[in-house]
């Protein structure tokens, strides 16, 4: 069963879930603000997507420019990455989408499409 960390109200991870649910694929919802996944769950996540930790990071979103993390990230390790990561959903890139074995990161239709149906 995949897991599916997702934000109600992303628009990036509605359209996933609309994704999802048109293939007729089972998945366990998980709120990323509520639940993220925790440091070793964000780094086999990483590694499964073949996506570097940085690539984690929700860009675009006010924490992550409140909190100035474009500035720090040059200077943090793995370990600190990971564990801003896990303690805060809000700062993560959405949706997550594991099943064990394979991993994406964001939505693009094109790759949901090669990874998942």
């Amino acid at each position: 069963m995949l897991k599916f960390y997702s934000y109600k109200q992303c628009g990036t991870c509605r359209k996933a879930e609309q994704f999802l649910q048109q293939a007729k694929i089972d998945y366990d919802f998980i709120d990323i603000t509520d639940n993220p996944p925790n440091a070793e769950e964000l780094a086999a996540i990483a590694e499964r997507a073949n996506v570097s930790l940085n690539k984690l990071f929700n860009t675009s979103g006010v924490q992550y420019r409140e909190l100035k993390i474009k500035e720090q990230l040059p200077a943090l390790s793995s370990r600190e990455i990971l564990t801003l990561l896990a303690g805060n959903g809000r700062l993560i890139k959405r949706p997550l989408i594991t099943d064990g074995d394979r991993a994406t990161v964001g939505f693009d239709a094109e790759q949901f499409a090669l990874i998942w149906s």
